[in-house]
């Protein structure tokens, strides 16, 4: 299986789970919520499963080490961002967007828990990366 074969099966197990969340817990609960689900559902299928990813920015030899954190990492290549919001803000993609080059990562999902269905509430962040389906 190739990388982007993987990245994708990734990133389909991740949809599922997410999908599966939403349906049965329903919307608007605390992000950390579908944080520790989410984590402990994908985790259940055997990937590798990170929380709380800490992204370093460096810039003119000034190195901030935990200048963010990123939700979730999955194999170390397939970031996930979650929200718990009523609607979508430009904010969350340009966040994802910024995670996914300060961490040279090729692909990112927002997902939006918030939002009344899980096909409304996720979003697909390409960083440099043209396989697979593309976000709106």
């Amino acid at each position: 299986m190739s990388r982007d074969d993987q990245l994708e099966h990734f990133a389909r197990e991740v949809v599922d789970c997410g999908f599966q969340l939403h349906r049965d817990i329903g919307p608007r609960l605390l992000e950390s919520v579908y944080e520790v689900l989410l984590f402990r559902l994908l985790e259940g299928r055997g990937l590798r499963i990170a929380r709380q990813v800490p992204i370093a920015i460096s810039y003119q030899g000034v190195v901030i080490d935990n200048a963010f954190k990123a939700d979730l990492l999955v194999e170390d290549r397939l970031l996930i961002e979650l929200k718990s919001t009523e609607k979508h803000e430009p904010v969350h993609a340009k966040q994802v967007t910024t995670y996914l080059r300060l961490m040279k990562l090729p692909l990112g999902l927002l997902i939006n828990f918030g939002m009344p269905t899980f096909k409304e509430g996720i979003r697909r962040i390409a960083n440099d990366y043209h396989s697979g389906w593309t976000h709106e």
